[in-house]
């Protein structure tokens, strides 16, 4: 009786924690994105492509105008993604700083940049593309 109890707490416990990491593994950032942040007036529409290691996140953020940026200060901790992209325009530098929550393949969050000393926010959403087989 005492075997069989072992067993299935044994099991239960081996069912546990791989139904966490499949969980984790679900909200993993890593992968390409397509996003849409909403600033004021304006939708922009722009291509991410992230990795996730150890806590923290490369990669590169394109748009229409502007082509790749890397991103910066990238981390991913309790399913939330947060990073900053630095662009020149006209020769000022305008840093945006995006926050998201990521559940599976979507994210949704805010986005903020100062532009000629005025704080604008904004709202970001994004789907995961699914990977080609």
């Amino acid at each position: 009786m005492k075997t069989a109890l072992k067993l299935a707490l044994f099991a239960f416990g081996a069912f546990a924690l791989s139904a966490t990491a499949a969980a984790a593994d679900k909200n993993d950032p890593t992968g390409t994105w397509a996003v849409k942040a909403k600033l004021g007036k304006r939708d922009v529409e722009s291509k991410l492509v992230l990795e996730h290691k150890d806590g923290k996140v490369t990669g590169t953020m394109s748009a229409a105008k502007g082509g790749d940026v890397k991103i910066e200060d990238g981390t991913f901790k309790d399913g939330t993604l947060k990073f900053s992209v630095t662009r020149e325009v006209k020769d000022n530098k305008i840093v945006t700083k995006y926050e998201a929550k990521i559940d599976g393949d979507t994210m949704k969050g805010t986005v903020s940049l100062d532009f000629n000393g005025k704080e604008v926010k904004g709202d970001i959403e994004g789907t995961r593309e699914k990977k080609k087989d």
